[in-house]
């Protein structure tokens, strides 16, 4: 494996970027218009990216920040057919991307509750027939909880298949004008979520900012829970949030960033101004998110 440069420290391994967007011409096709709005006007992600990237230039951005491997989501945003929602579909991440890359890329699959038992055994299929590795879901997209009932289908077969299951907490923003969403993704809502489904791997990403310290409350309660770090840059981490990441939750924190919301090389360069124990830099970059997703690589 590819040693790289942090700081003025090498190190002999790689980041794994657990949150990223899949952002081809192909995938924005699929997307509504309102990527420039929100992701240039109010994201400050670079206009240039708005006309999309081929897969080998996403690698080659990857390459310049040491990250080996990104898990690209098959977004699943609202309800098709309502303002601004869309869903992405999974063909465009399993087979136009890690099937071409598979030591690159890996597949996480989006839910929308309203899909019921047809979503469920959508998602079954993806796991179990085109790779993916987990599921994803925007909560605020529905104006439901995560601790809502149409959502169990989808957590007892992540259950069942041994999948983790990635959810946005803490606030969320206008994303099309069109069709506003409420924060519905208060991190205390997956305190019902964990005592119900203790194995249930329950990740919040977007590190639950403005409820952050209620976020690590839930990770520090419940052994399956654990928290996604994307979408805010390193340097602007609450102060607990970073004393978090390298103390008593070192274990518990994967590393993502939500790209484009986030660059690849701007967020390594950021970790490395945190000051991180060197093994805590590594179980951050890498090491939980092996562990957390049983992934068989080194």
């Amino acid at each position: 494996m590819l040693s790289f440069m942090a700081g003025n420290k090498e190190n002999d391994y790689q980041a794994i970027d657990a949150v990223v967007n899949i952002w081809t011409e192909e995938a924005l096709s699929h997307r509504p218009d309102w990527g420039d709005e929100f992701f240039v006007d109010k994201m400050n992600a670079q206009s240039a990216l708005m006309a999309g990237l081929t897969l080998e230039q996403m690698i080659e951005k990857m390459d310049e920040a040491g990250i080996e491997r990104a898990f690209l989501i098959a977004a699943h945003s609202g309800r098709v057919g309502l303002p601004g929602c869309y869903h992405m579909p999974y063909e465009v991440v399993a087979q136009k991307a890690c099937e071409q890359y598979p030591d690159r890329f890996f597949g996480l699959a989006g839910i929308d509750p309203f899909d019921g038992m047809d979503g469920v055994r959508a998602f079954e299929d993806a796991v179990t027939n085109m790779g993916f590795i987990g599921a994803h879901l925007y909560p605020h997209w529905y104006e439901l909880a995560p601790d809502h009932a149409k959502y169990y289908p989808f957590y007892a077969k992540c259950c069942e298949l041994d999948v983790p299951i990635q959810m946005q907490v803490g606030q969320s923003m206008v994303y099309s004008k069109e069709y506003r969403t409420r924060s519905v993704g208060q991190p205390i809502t997956l305190d019902t979520v964990a005592c119900d489904l203790p194995e249930l791997k329950l990740i919040g990403i977007h590190v639950g900012i403005p409820w952050h310290d209620e976020m690590i409350s839930m990770a520090w309660k419940h052994e399956n829970i654990y928290i996604g770090s994307d979408a805010h840059r390193p340097k602007y981490w609450p102060k607990s949030f970073t004393h978090y990441v390298n103390s008593y939750g070192q274990d518990k924190v994967i590393f993502g960033t939500d790209f484009p919301v986030l660059e690849f090389k701007k967020s390594i360069d950021d970790i490395d101004e945190l000051g991180l124990k060197p093994e805590v830099r590594r179980k951050l970059l890498r090491d939980n998110v092996i562990r957390i997703y049983g992934l068989d690589i080194d």
